[in-house]
């Protein structure tokens, strides 16, 4: 419960909870949880501000590009109403791994488990000259 008071980053804070739900209305959500709002009125800027609420930590990538499009008014509808038509060379979207178990570590690198391949003859050493 204290959790859900003060902490912004594993989820929406109980104050942004009914902040979002006095202003805004649910559009819809992902396939990773995340839910997606748009206020009722519009601003000062003359169009609804949108929002995102994480399930879980708040990290931007984890944002899909449909989702993403609509988010920031490149979309004017959003991916409940209109998806975004998937092409056969697409991959699945992946959020950013870096900092994590499953980031990508290249051979010989030294945060991965395993040796690092002999240096060749080709390789010279490099010494200032004096």
């Amino acid at each position: 419960m204290l959790t859900r008071i003060f902490t912004w980053w594993n989820g929406a804070t109980i104050g942004a909870l009914f902040d979002i739900g006095r202003r805004a209305r649910l559009i819809g959500d992902d396939e990773q949880g995340n839910r997606y709002f748009e206020e009722r009125r519009p601003s000062l800027e003359g169009r609804k501000r949108r929002y995102v609420v994480y399930d879980g930590l708040a990290e931007a990538s984890r944002v899909p590009p449909d989702w993403h499009g609509w988010l920031h008014h490149t979309l004017d509808e959003p991916p409940t109403a209109a998806p975004l038509p998937r092409r056969r060379w697409e991959q699945p979207h992946r959020p950013n791994l870096t900092g994590t178990a499953y980031a990508y570590r290249p051979p010989g690198s030294l945060a991965r488990s395993g040796e690092r391949a002999p240096a060749t003859g080709d390789y010279e050493a490099w010494t200032p000259d004096p």
